[in-house]
C-alpha cells in the first residue's frame, strides 16, 4: 500500500512540474498533456524496459494514465495559483525525484538486483522523466547541469536506504526516511549553492 501510494504521489509531482515547463514555453493544449505524461512515465518506462517488466507498468494499470490526466487539469486550472512558477517546479520537481528514487530501488529488489544496481535503477527511475521533458522543451537537461545537484541527490538517497535497513525499524520507516534524504539533500545543496567540481578551466 505504501509503495503504491508513494508511486501515485511521484506521478503527481512529476506531471504538475511537466506542466509547469510546457506552459513556461508556452506550448499548446497538446503539448502540455505529452509533456506531463513523459515527464510522469519517462524514467518507470525506461527503468521496466531494461529490467524486462513488459509491458511496462502504466500500461498494466490505467490509475496511472487517469492520475496524469486529473492532475493536468488541476495544474492548468489552477496554475495562476502556483506563485512564481520557478519556484514550484523546483519543489514539485524535487518531491518527485524523491518519491521516484525510491520507487525504482524497490523495483530493483522485486527484480533481486544487487544493492548498487537498485540505487542506480532508482536514479535512473528519478531522473530520466526530466531528462525527456527538457530536451522535448529545448533545455539542458537539469541532470547535466552544474548548477544543481540532481542525480547525486538520488544516489545518496538510494544509498541510505540500504543504510537505514541496518537499524532495527519498519522498513516503511527506512523507505520514508531514504525520501526525506533525497529531498533533503536537494534543498540544502540548492539553498547552500552546492555544486560538484568544475572540471573546466576559466578562461583568462
Amino acid at each position: 500500500m505504501l509503495y503504491q501510494t508513494i508511486d501515485i504521489l511521484g506521478t503527481v509531482a512529476f506531471a504538475i512540474s511537466g506542466v509547469l515547463v510546457a506552459m513556461e514555453k508556452r506550448l499548446d493544449l497538446f503539448g502540455v498533456l505529452i509533456i506531463a505524461f513523459v515527464t510522469a512515465i519517462g524514467g518507470g518506462t525506461l527503468r521496466d524496459l531494461m529490467i524486462g517488466n513488459t509491458p511496462v507498468g502504466w500500461m498494466q494499470d490505467l490509475t496511472y494514465v487517469t492520475t496524469i490526466f486529473i492532475t493536468v487539469v488541476f495544474a492548468i486550472i489552477f496554475v495562476n495559483k502556483l506563485k512564481y512558477l520557478r519556484k514550484s517546479l523546483f519543489l514539485f520537481d524535487t518531491i518527485g525525484i524523491g518519491l521516484y528514487t525510491m520507487v525504482g530501488v524497490e523495483k530493483g529488489l522485486e527484480a533481486q538486483l544487487l544493492p548498487i544496481m537498485c540505487v542506480f535503477l532508482g536514479t535512473m527511475t528519478a531522473c530520466f522523466g526530466g531528462v525527456i521533458r527538457d530536451m522535448l522543451c529545448n533545455e539542458i537537461p537539469i541532470i547535466f547541469r552544474r548548477k544543481e545537484i540532481y542525480a547525486t541527490t538520488c544516489i545518496l538517497g538510494g544509498a541510505s536506504y540500504f543504510l537505514f535497513m541496518q537499524f532495527p525499524i519498519k522498513d516503511s520507516y527506512a523507505y520514508v526516511a531514504a525520501i526525506l534524504v533525497v529531498i533533503s539533500l536537494r534543498l540544502i545543496a540548492v539553498k547552500f549553492d552546492v555544486r560538484l567540481p568544475n572540471i573546466y578551466k576559466k578562461e583568462a
